[in-house]
Formats: C-alpha cells, structure tokens, sequence
C-alpha cells in the first residue's frame, strides 16, 4: 500500500468525490491510474482505495491524501504524468496493508483566506477563541444534529502577509479537528466575519453554539467555496516524502495559475475604479 499527497485547483471540478455526469478531482486521479494501466479499464477503483476526506465544489487543497494498493514504480512523478495540470501528486508514503485514507487520519486542517476589509483582528480573534472547543456544531452544517455534529475545534486567525497583494483585506481562519460535517467551515467563516466587521457582536456565537436551531433569516448562510482549502490530514507514524520533479511541476503550475489570478485582480481593478469616477 502506498499513501499519496495531492494538491489541487478546485475551482473547475464540482468536488472531490465521484459524481455522475460533471468532472470531479476524484475521477481525475482514476482515469489517470487507468491510462497508466495501474487501475483495470472495468473497475471502479484499486484493492484498497479510500481518501482522506471529500471536499466541496470549488474547494482546493494542498494535503488531500489518497492510498491504495500500488506499484513501487507509481511514484508521485507517474502519477502526475496522466493528470490534468491543475492536479498534482507530490509527495508519496509506504503504508501498512490495513491503512485507510479516511479513518486513519488523525487531524485535518482547513485554511479559509477569508476577504473582510476593515475587519478588527481582535474581534476576529475573540470569535474564533469562542468557537474553539468542544461544541455540538448543529448550527454550523446542514448536516443532521447528531454524533458527527459534536467536534473538539482549534481556530486561529493571522492577517495576511503584509507583502502579498490586497493585505490588509484577507484574515486567515485555520481551523483543525478529527472531522468536519457538511459545509462547516465556510458557515464558521461567515460567523468569524460577520464579528470581525462588526455586523455582529460575540452573542451571535453564543446563538449559534446554543441548543436552539436556527433557521432562516436566523440561520448562518456558507461563505463562497473558492478561498477555502485542505491544508493538512495527519496521520500518526507516516511520514511522506516528497518527489522533488513533482514538486517542482508543482511549483511551476501553481506559479502560473497565481500570476493568471493577479492580472485579473489588476483587470477588476480598473473596472472597480472606472465605475467610480
């Protein structure tokens, strides 16, 4: 068995897992184990398949982990060859023959690069402090109530880079635990906003923590998809070693793909400032 990190662009794919009829990460990696004649033109995935975890339609990541069990010769560099650019695999593990992507993960990390000119880094702090813990996050997913909507939560809040473009306008929200009902972080992130700008005080937190569901114009609406992604999925005892080629591929696309979203920024910019002449 071999475990594998993948890192992705999600903004063109509708999600992580499989789905009928609309391009998905998770169809991307099986066609290339296909094309590469690891994985049988008539089946749906190897002996051993599992993957860290789905996420959403417009969600990247930079850690999302795939095992299954796989030739010596697939490494992070082959695997890549048949996958489309913004799709990469770079960084590979030797694992046990019982390991499973998904319930072997001990901890997963999101970030969420969350766009709030004017937000007060403190309050934002305070909101994410009173999330912190164990909660019975109901409020927070359209998940049913029950077992998997109780989380033992860590959320940080950084400001932006003061180098990077558009500081001063982005918080960072990191948010670790075991697992993450349905939409969760993208509802936190609307929460840890709406007190960062002030539209809210610190009782919203308390309401949304509390036994009382809320609903409608009461409820907690999911920020945009695009600025979260899978940082992390930590697996006590494994340790992955990147393929520098891969990473450099990596390295390269991702590279492309930012400088492709600046010069739009920059496009937006002059549109932004026309309209207010």
């Amino acid at each position: 068995m071999r475990a594998y990190r993948v890192a992705y662009d999600g903004r063109p794919f509708f999600g992580f897992q499989r789905q009928p009829d609309v391009p998905t990460v998770e169809d991307a990696l099986l066609d290339a184990l296909r094309a590469l004649d690891v994985l049988a033109h008539d089946a749906d995935t190897p002996p051993g398949y599992a993957a860290a975890g789905r996420t959403d339609r417009g969600v990247s990541a930079v850690r999302q982990t795939v095992a299954f069990d796989a030739p010596e010769w697939l490494t992070p560099r082959a695997f890549s060859s048949e996958l489309p650019a913004g799709v990469r695999v770079w960084a590979a593990a030797g694992v046990s023959a019982d390991f499973h992507a998904t319930h072997d993960a001990a901890r997963r990390a999101y970030r969420y690069h969350l766009h709030a000119p004017g937000a007060d880094s403190d309050r934002a702090r305070d909101a994410a402090a009173a999330l912190s813990g164990e909660h019975d996050v109901h409020n927070l997913t359209s998940d049913p109530r029950g077992p998997k909507t109780r989380r033992d939560l860590s959320i940080t809040v950084d400001e932006a880079d003061v180098n990077a473009p558009g500081a001063g306008e982005f918080l960072t929200l990191t948010v670790a635990a075991g697992g993450f009902p349905r939409e969760f972080v993208r509802r936190l992130a609307t929460v840890v906003r709406g007190v960062a700008v002030g539209d809210t005080g610190l009782d919203r937190v308390e309401a949304v923590l509390g036994d009382e569901p809320l609903s409608g114009p009461a409820g907690v609406a999911p920020a945009a998809p695009e600025p979260l992604v899978l940082a992390d999925v930590t697996y006590p005892g494994v340790e992955f070693e990147p393929d520098p080629e891969a990473v450099a591929a990596l390295r390269a696309v991702f590279s492309e793909r930012r400088a492709d979203a600046l010069a739009r920024g920059r496009v937006f910019d002059d549109v932004v400032a026309a309209a207010s002449e």
